[in-house]
């Protein structure tokens, strides 16, 4: 069983954030893979479903993207799930915007929510997709940057990573993070989506 966690901040005012990419992904694979996000609890919104013949939890924390740990933690926990099967979907400051990034282990690289995973879990032996929003180019605070929505002309970019982290997430529940990682860190946007849940 995997365990797909999507990193963001709850409420309709942060849900087109760049800080939100996380959520944004799993709305997408369970909205292409049939899994309705209907449940409440481990201090999420979350569900049970199936993605290539494998069972997955994807879930979406409601702590705010600060405390994203305590929702991880509860998760595992509560469904005794192991850190290997945990993917944690989240922004990041440090790729291009419309690229992705994929990682078996590491350090948060400054992401306040991936940190507190880590502190939450007391490793960060799992594996985490880093979507890029890049870097504001006026030099403005980070965390005004990453509450913002995305510019009307960052929207196509923004949607293709989406589309190309849900696309790559199913690779890493079928083939694998190596082939993941292979695949995808890579790659720009720009090409042929095709998520293939079955």
């Amino acid at each position: 069983m995997k365990v797909i966690v999507g990193l963001g901040n709850p409420g309709r005012s942060y849900s087109k954030s760049r800080h939100n990419l996380g959520f944004m992904v799993i709305d997408k694979l369970a909205s292409e893979c049939g899994i309705k996000l209907n449940r409440k609890g481990f201090y999420s919104i979350w569900s049970k479903g199936l993605i290539v013949g494998e069972k997955v939890i994807l879930a979406k924390p409601q702590t705010f993207m600060n405390l994203s740990g305590k929702a991880v933690r509860s998760i595992l926990k509560g469904l005794r799930a192991e850190t290997s099967d945990l993917l944690i979907i989240s922004d990041d400051m440090d790729i291009g915007l419309g690229k992705i990034r994929i990682r078996h282990k590491g350090s948060s690289g400054g992401h306040k929510g991936i940190q507190s995973v880590i502190d939450a879990i007391g490793t960060d032996r799992f594996i985490r997709l880093r979507i890029g929003i890049g870097k504001p180019e006026d030099k403005e605070e980070t965390e005004s940057y990453v509450l913002r929505p995305f510019k009307k002309t960052e929207i196509p970019s923004a949607t293709e990573a989406v589309h190309m982290a849900a696309e790559a997430t199913v690779t890493i529940i079928k083939d694998g993070v190596t082939a993941a990682m292979n695949t995808y860190n890579t790659r720009n946007s720009k090409f042929e989506i095709l998520i293939n849940c079955l």
